[in-house]
């Protein structure tokens, strides 16, 4: 029994070695193949860590499986709450009783990180933030995410709230195997609102070769995450990078990955299905102080400074898209059926109200516009609160 035991401690330590020759990271990372499920790369996969902004994908996820249930449509309205236009930014900055469509909220969500979105989808889908995030959390069971809880729809810091690299490996394989029709969603390489134009934070969309998704997410206890997916010749991989340093470091170290993968054999040592917890799994790793309190405020934020640090060569992934694809959205339009959870607990049906229109000789009264404009002033905190950045 005794060497049994230490069998298996050996093998648990050789499944924690990097796959590729000389790679060694300091924070978790996985590199895989999202057909085969085959690990090219991992590193600290059951860390825990705050997720931030990542945990948009499964307010996606969540709600991609209520319009598949008949709960909601892509047009369905999404209301504006009170609570949810309080979020802090990154931030669309519509009024309190704005309704758009569903499918509008989610490329917000999703492109722009925009908090007070996540939170109106949350609300809606699920009638209040608490029932959203139970629904989180069933689905993250369901799939297999042992190392993860959620408290909230957008990844607002909390200290409840948490994932591992492993785990947001699990769900964006879920996201792109069960819902492959959302798939351009996620490589929009901006929004337009009016006349603003809001980029996409994800850096790898448009500069780096087969770029096709996911996600970023930043609070000061999380540091920089990215989820970083390209497609080429027909094999689709996926870098997950949690902890990084800056926005322009998360996108070139998700990039240094897939360049690996890419280069690499096709076959892993072993797939997500099969990688076995390892390593310290309990313990979160919170970066504030190191990330906030020795970083500038213009640096503290999901939008990649437009100036590279002193003495530093401008990286790839820093330089403006030319002309970038926008993808418009806005307020209107949601004429599909209202959530029920939302119906339900606000007793009252909007569905079947006309949206206004502004008349065209007259001015949009001031709060009708968004109050986002795509600068990193509008974000100047990506998805962190701003009195935690202090």
């Amino acid at each position: 029994m005794r060497q049994r035991h230490f069998l298996n401690l050996l093998l648990a330590g050789a499944l924690a070695l990097p796959v590729f020759a000389g790679a060694a990271h300091a924070n978790p990372v996985v590199l895989f193949d999202l057909k085969s499920g085959s690990i090219l790369e991992h590193q600290d996969a059951f860390k825990r860590w705050y997720p931030a902004s990542l945990s948009k994908l499964m307010t996606a996820y969540v709600t991609f499986r209520a319009i598949q249930a008949g709960e909601v449509a892509l047009d369905s309205p999404i209301k504006v709450t009170k609570h949810s236009a309080g979020e802090p930014p990154s931030k669309m900055g519509f009024k309190p009783g704005s309704v758009m469509r569903l499918d509008n909220a989610l490329k917000m969500m999703l492109v722009k990180s925009a908090n007070d979105i996540a939170m109106a989808v949350g609300e809606n889908i699920g009638g209040s933030q608490a029932a959203f995030a139970d629904r989180m959390n069933a689905e993250a069971a369901r799939l297999g995410m042992v190392g993860t809880h959620f408290v909230n729809p957008n990844g607002l810091y909390s200290p409840d709230q948490y994932t591992t690299a492993r785990d947001l490996a699990v769900l964006v394989s879920a996201i792109r195997n069960d819902f492959p029709q959302y798939a351009p969603w996620f490589s929009i390489e901006g929004l337009a609102v009016g006349k603003k134009a809001l980029p996409n934070y994800n850096l790898l969309i448009g500069r780096y070769p087969g770029a096709d998704g996911m996600k970023t997410g930043f609070v000061c206890s999380s540091g920089f995450n990215m989820i970083g997916s390209a497609t080429r010749n027909g094999r689709t991989l996926v870098a997950v990078v949690l902890g990084e340093k800056s926005a322009v470091s998360r996108a070139e170290a998700a990039a240094k990955l897939l360049d690996q993968g890419f280069d690499a054999p096709a076959a892993g040592s072993t797939t997500l299905a099969a990688l076995k917890p390892y390593g310290d799994t309990l313990s979160p790793n919170d970066m504030h102080d190191e990330i906030c309190k020795k970083k500038p405020k213009e640096e503290q934020s999901e939008a990649a400074p437009e100036v590279a640090a002193k003495d530093a060569p401008k990286s790839p992934y820093q330089v403006k898209l030319d002309h970038p694809t926008l993808v418009a959205v806005g307020l209107g339009g949601a004429s599909g059926p209202a959530p029920k959870a939302f119906v339900d607990q606000a007793d009252q049906n909007y569905a079947d109200v006309p949206l206004p229109n502004w008349r065209p000789d007259m001015p949009a009264p001031k709060g009708a516009e968004p109050l986002a404009t795509g600068t990193a002033a509008a974000a100047v905190q990506g998805d962190q609160p701003a009195k935690a950045a202090n």
